[in-house]
């Protein structure tokens, strides 16, 4: 494969030596004209999977059409075959709507397809789960054991929040895994309006069961060449949604105390320390960057996993995953979050990556590698005491006849150790950190909680702050032993609520 990823990256620069020439997504008018629901009526016939009973990995292929209109070429390599995988209608059941569309489905040659998915037992011997799908631009979105589909990851993030810029995955070629093998190799092709690239993916299913096996692993290498100067290049990103938690729910008048693919962005620094950072939905659309030239690691996190944090039997929010990013020397930079305003939860309005400092300029080549994994509430074995949950509300007695403004707040931060985090939740009672960029914080206090851990309860105030316009406050709270941090540093860009 080494060569045939050498290949491509030649490729690649060739391509971006040139001008763009966008892709040829014409479709049949049958095609173009599918709603939602008859998109989903057609579908992959699981007998048809490819390498089905002859590897542990099997391909199923997702059909164009609706807003589907991606076109992607798909290669199959065996030693030193490489092979098209031409659509085949045999190979989709064309179901109730979608039914007339199988009398003029003959008649589609080189329609090729819009994405792909593996399969892998995950959770069960035997049993093929769906663990990665390719589908769409550059995203894909991965599984571990007993996971469901929530976030996703991207190839590359061009210019968020400035004109924002979405290269394609135009190819891909998938090596034909021996019987035994635990690892897929596939490559792909990305090509835009400014960027072209070739992709190394090695794909390592997570196994239910397995102790130090159950995240499922992608190693990843992008070789990037510009086609133009790209202002803002976001390496490794993560798209996620989060439409409100406990603080938010009162706004969208739901049954639900979350709805959410993912509650915070975690990242681990060149300095050992943890950062904790609430997602939020109740501002304009933001860009907050968090410097790190020694990153070592960032991730979306679902941390809540119980049923009844969500009370959804059909979104499964609980069993959403959480996913890690591991860089490997990628030099100066900064964790970008973006975070944009929204009242769906069919939109994904949350983008974490790693932006580097200096600017890719037209002509010039890069080469990033990291690994993502994912995860369900416990990263690593290690981890500091851990941010458990977090509220806020009026610092006010109910009944008061003289009550304070209601931008004076009060928080709540309960800190908990993460599964094999030692005995810092004991013992003598540690000291605290805490700040705010703008306001006052005071009455600060710390207690221990019920069944280990601790509460760190203060009052804020900060009534120049606006909920619609400005910069929020930014809150910045951990736990310390002599001076160093034993927790999770809790950071909170706080703005009032709309009646406040």
């Amino acid at each position: 494969m080494e060569a045939l990823l050498s290949w491509l990256d030649r490729r690649a620069a060739s391509m971006a030596a040139s001008a763009y020439q966008p892709p040829d997504e014409s479709l049949p008018a049958a095609l173009r004209s599918l709603d939602y629901d008859a998109y989903n009526q057609i579908r992959y016939r699981p007998e048809a999977a490819i390498w089905q009973g002859q590897a542990p990995f099997e391909l199923q292929l997702f059909h164009r059409g609706g807003t589907q209109e991606d076109r992607v070429a798909l290669y199959l390599v065996e030693g030193d075959s490489v092979r098209r995988v031409a659509f085949e209608p045999r190979r989709f059941h064309y179901e109730r709507q979608a039914t007339p569309l199988e009398e003029d489905a003959a008649d589609w040659a080189g329609l090729d397809h819009a994405g792909f998915r593996v399969h892998y037992p995950l959770n069960r011997a035997g049993v093929a789960d769906e663990v990665v799908v390719f589908l769409g631009a550059s995203y894909f979105r991965l599984l571990g054991p007993g996971q469901a589909h929530g976030l996703s990851s991207r190839g590359l993030a061009v210019n968020v929040l400035q004109g924002e810029e979405f290269p394609d995955f135009r190819a891909f070629w998938l090596t034909r895994p021996a019987p035994g093998d635990s690892t897929l190799t596939i490559l792909a092709l990305l090509d835009g309006p400014s960027v072209a690239g070739a992709y190394r993916f090695e794909l390592q299913p997570g196994q239910a069961g397995r102790p130090g096996r159950e995240a499922t692993i992608v190693d990843v290498e992008a070789r990037l060449h510009a086609r133009t100067d790209i202002d803002k290049l976001g390496v490794a990103p993560l798209t996620s949604m989060y439409l409100f938690g406990p603080r938010e729910a009162t706004r969208f008048d739901d049954f639900r105390a979350r709805v959410h693919d993912s509650e915070a962005l975690l990242i681990h620094d060149g300095r050992d320390e943890w950062t904790w950072r609430p997602l939020t939905n109740d501002g304009p659309p933001e860009a907050t960057l968090l410097p790190d030239s020694m990153v070592r690691g960032y991730g979306l996190v679902q941390r809540h996993r119980d049923f009844g944090d969500y009370l959804d039997a059909e979104a499964r929010y609980h069993l959403r995953p959480s996913q890690w990013v591991k860089p490997a020397g990628w030099g100066a930079g900064a964790v970008e979050l973006v975070e944009l305003p929204s009242d769906s939860e069919f939109f994904d309005n949350v983008v974490a990556s790693w932006v580097p400092a200096e600017e890719l300029q037209a002509g010039a080549s890069r080469t990033y590698r990291y690994r993502l994994h994912t995860f369900d509430d416990a990263l690593a074995v290690g981890e500091p005491l851990r941010v458990r949950r977090w509220r806020s509300g009026w610092d006010a007695l109910p009944g008061a006849s003289d009550p304070p403004p209601r931008s004076r707040r009060r928080f709540v931060v309960d800190f908990a150790p993460a599964p094999g985090g030692g005995e810092e939740s004991a013992g003598t009672r540690p000291d605290l950190s805490l700040t705010t960029s703008t306001g006052d914080v005071s009455d600060a206090v710390i207690v221990p909680l019920p069944g280990g851990g601790w509460r760190v309860s203060f009052r804020m105030e900060a009534p120049g702050v606006a909920w619609d316009r400005g910069d929020p406050a930014v809150l910045r709270l951990f736990l310390a032993r002599n001076g160093s941090p034993v927790s999770e540093i809790w950071r909170y860009p706080w703005r009032p609520g709309p009646d406040a």
